[in-house]
Formats: C-alpha cells, structure tokens, sequence
C-alpha cells in the first residue's frame, strides 16, 4: 500500500508538472509521450529484444486477475513508472519488458529471475537485481550510473578531492601500474560484481599513490563514515579475494538508506532487527545527533554486531507519514531504536525533546543494551499486553471506574508518545 501511494502520488506530480507549467525552452520537465515501450515479453521476441539493447530491463510481474481492480491498478501504476523511464532513456539504448512468470516459467528460470515484482537489469554478462525504490528518477539515475565504467581513474591529487565529499559512500581505490596490468584486469572484474553499489577508484600515478600512502597493487577499503581506510591484506589479490573481502565488510557500521538501494539493505538485518537513526542531516539538531552518531560508530567499527542505519526522512518524504504512525515517534526531531524486521515492532531510546541528545558515552551504553538484549522489541509486546490487560478489566468495572481507567490509558498513551 506504501508503494503504491508513493507510484500515485508520483505520476500525479508528472502529469501536473506537464501542462500546467509554462516554461522556456531548455527547462522541459519529461512527461510520458504516450508511445509503449515496454514490452511484453515472450517465447518469440526476448532474445531479439534483448539483444537490440545494451542494457535490457525485466520487470518480474504476473498479470493480476480479471476482478482485482487494486491489483491492476497497482500494475497499471509500475507500467507508466517504467514507460517514463523507457522514454527518458531511449537514446541510452536501455530497453524496458514485462515477463510473466507463470506464462513464461521457462524464459524467467533461463534469466534467472525468480523473485516476482523485482527489476532484473541485464548488462554483457551480468545481471543486477535493482532493489531501490520504483521511482521513475531513482531507476534512471541507476541506471545511468550503471552504463558508465565501473572503475573512475584518478590522475591527479586535485581529483583526489572527489573522496573527501563521499563520507557516506563505500568506496574501494588501487594503485596499479597501468590499465594493461593483470592486477588491475582482476580489480576491474572485482568491481563488476557491485557496480554501481559501491564505488571503485583506481590511479596510475606515482603522486596520488603517494598522497595515499598506497603501494603498488594495493588497494584501500573505505567503510562508509570512517576517517581512515582498511588496507586489504596479501596484495597482490585476485578477482576472488577482492569479492570475498567486500562481502565480508559491505554491511557497515553505520549505514545511510538510500533510494537506490533501500530494500537490499533493510533485508540485510541482524537477527532480525535493526539499529535505526533518524535525523535530518539539514537541521541543526538532526546535524548533531549525526555527528554522535559517527563518533560511536567510529569508536566500534570493530563490532561485527553493530550496523546502524540512518535514515534522513528529507530523503524519504512520502513515507515519514508512515513512519510516525508505525514506529509511534515524532520525525520533526532526532530519533534511534530497535525494529523488528518482521512485524514492526519497535523500541526507541527515551529523549524528552529536541534538545535531550543523548552524549556518545549514553548512547554507546544503550547500543550496548541492545545488543545484549536489555532492550529489545519485546518490551513493545509487553507494554501492547499491558494496554490490552486494561481493556479487559475496563469491560468489568462500572462505569466510574471506566472514566478512570481511560484516564490512566491516556496517561500511558501520552507517555508512550
């Protein structure tokens, strides 16, 4: 249902976009032309389909029943979400079609897509499951990260300075001796597996490597927030070991939901719960909990336990309305707790107001809480038991004693809030 509210309330912004707003030339926002470009897959034109595109998108969906109108309607809504696209991306020669799995089992078990509802994206050899948000310009710019190389070269120590403005982004850079070495090939097919994820940087240059302190053939992991990088040990490595070190250390310790890959990192959880944050990076006081936030994360990067995720809500605007209605907290300020992945179920450490920030000694002892299982999504269970207990003894009481018992229930809720 949050999906689709987030697809309707899209498509509305780009026909509302289109013509009620005059612009001058050059300033054209894209609205959907009415041409169908995504397709209909099938036995007779996959291949040829697929083959006419560098990059070819596969949007797993089974065709809803003839009486479930939301179903369709849902459907209908991801079509024009990929119709746009298409559009937009037409001279990029990325291809857009629908496969339905029940009709064309044999197609999708031949692809490998097996996970209904998902975007399969299949360039050369690979193929890249996208598990982002289904936003028009959220899979665009995806995908246009996606065409380009997956490895940028730095030739200089001024285009050094790229690194210092991606805090928040994994990021992996090597010293080879050249784009012809073996090494380089290896660290090259390496960043293949994540592209465009995470983010590879290689240089050729005896300066830069110098600015770096790297050796030749060695490469720097750089965990997304931290002031200093990890050298990958026993240099020089192959494709294998390049892609078990990052799998090994991709789940940072704190972690930013992005867009563009939302879904993969909420599945990503630790026995089934996470350390979520919320905090507006822009406001001054969402600003500061950020920064404790880096400094506890900095101080136990060490942990294998811990892997916070910040969530900025600017980022997420169609969806801090549900948020607050399921997590029962206040988004206008800072906030951190525990979810449970499966149901919900939430916890969130006690702040009085805006200006109650916890210090980094307070909230690396409720991090420690958490993970020792002090605090946890049960006590949220209980505090539900409790509230149903009291109804139960409400129907029993007369009616004084219902006036009172409300009363304390919205005590508690005031409090709960």
């Amino acid at each position: 249902l949050c999906c689709l509210t987030m697809y309707w309330l899209w498509l509305l912004v780009l026909g509302a976009l289109g013509p009620l707003v005059g612009t001058e030339e050059g300033l054209h926002f894209p609205t959907y032309d009415g041409k169908d470009r995504v397709l209909e897959l099938g036995e007779k034109n996959y291949r040829q389909l697929m083959k006419k595109h560098k990059v070819f998108c596969i949007l797993l969906q089974t065709a809803p029943p003839s009486g479930d109108k939301i179903a369709q309607r849902r459907l209908h809504l991801t079509d024009m979400v990929l119709e746009l696209t298409a559009q937009v991306l037409e001279r990029k020669q990325i291809g857009f079609g629908l496969l339905d799995p029940k009709k064309n089992s044999k197609i999708a078990k031949k692809l490998g897509c097996s996970e209904e509802g998902s975007l399969y994206v299949f360039k050369e050899d690979n193929v890249i499951e996208f598990d982002g948000e289904m936003a028009a310009d959220v899979i665009v710019d995806f995908l246009l990260d996606l065409i380009e190389d997956p490895i940028e070269v730095i030739n200089s120590k001024v285009e050094l300075k790229v690194l210092d403005h991606m805090e928040e982004e994994m990021k992996l850079i090597g010293y080879f001796k050249g784009e012809d070495s073996e090494h380089y090939k290896e660290y090259e097919e390496a960043a293949e597996h994540f592209h465009p994820y995470i983010k590879f940087f290689a240089t050729f240059e005896k300066t830069v490597a110098k600015a770096l302190s790297l050796k030749m053939n060695e490469v720097d992991f750089y965990e997304p927030f931290m002031e200093e990088p990890v050298t990958i040990p026993e240099k020089p490595y192959s494709e294998e070991e390049l892609v078990d070190f990052i799998q090994k250390h991709k789940r940072a310790t704190l972690r930013k939901l992005r867009p563009e890959d939302m879904f993969e990192t909420w599945e990503d959880d630790l026995d089934g719960i996470h350390i979520v944050a919320f905090a507006e990076e822009e406001d001054p006081d969402g600003y500061e909990f950020l920064q404790i936030l880096k400094e506890v994360a900095r101080e136990n990067t060490e942990n294998p336990e811990l892997s916070i995720i910040w969530i900025d809500p600017d980022n997420f605007p169609l969806l801090v309305s549900y948020w607050e209605k399921t997590f029962h907290i206040d988004l206008f300020r800072p906030q951190i707790g525990v979810v449970n992945v499966t149901d919900a179920d939430s916890v969130w450490m006690e702040m009085k107001d805006a200006e109650d920030l916890p210090s980094p000694d307070e909230l690396e002892q409720w991090i420690e809480d958490v993970l020792s299982g002090k605090v946890n999504t049960e006590d949220d269970d209980d505090d539900d038991d409790d509230d149903d207990d009291d109804d139960d003894d409400d129907d029993d009481d007369d009616d004084d004693d219902d006036d009172e018992d409300h009363d304390d229930d919205d005590d508690e809720d005031d409090d709960d809030y």
